[in-house]
């Protein structure tokens, strides 16, 4: 019916659409999805310890910052203990 020069162009078509479909949307994918300043710099992320001394040292001031917060919380309980009429939940 159509010829030899129609199925060149029907298999042109098949072999080329799928590639320009993965060309136009492929490319340039970083600039076209990525959102400046998304992700945090290496200097603001956590540092994980890797030697024996810095574990420890990070398990100091760890085990230091929880007994500061204890202790806070031990203070505002005893307030709250002395002064009962001073509740921040009364209205």
């Amino acid at each position: 019916m159509g010829g030899l020069n129609l199925e060149v162009f029907k298999f042109g078509t098949y072999l080329m659409f799928p590639i320009g479909i993965m060309f136009y949307f492929g490319t340039n994918l970083d600039n076209r999805f990525a959102v400046p300043g998304f992700w945090p710099r290496p200097d603001q992320c956590n540092k994980i310890p890797k030697d024996r001394d810095e574990i420890k040292a990070e398990y100091e001031r760890i085990v230091a910052r929880q007994k500061l917060r204890q202790a806070r919380k031990l203070e505002e309980e005893r307030r709250a203990a002395q002064h009962p009429g001073n509740d921040k939940n009364e209205s």
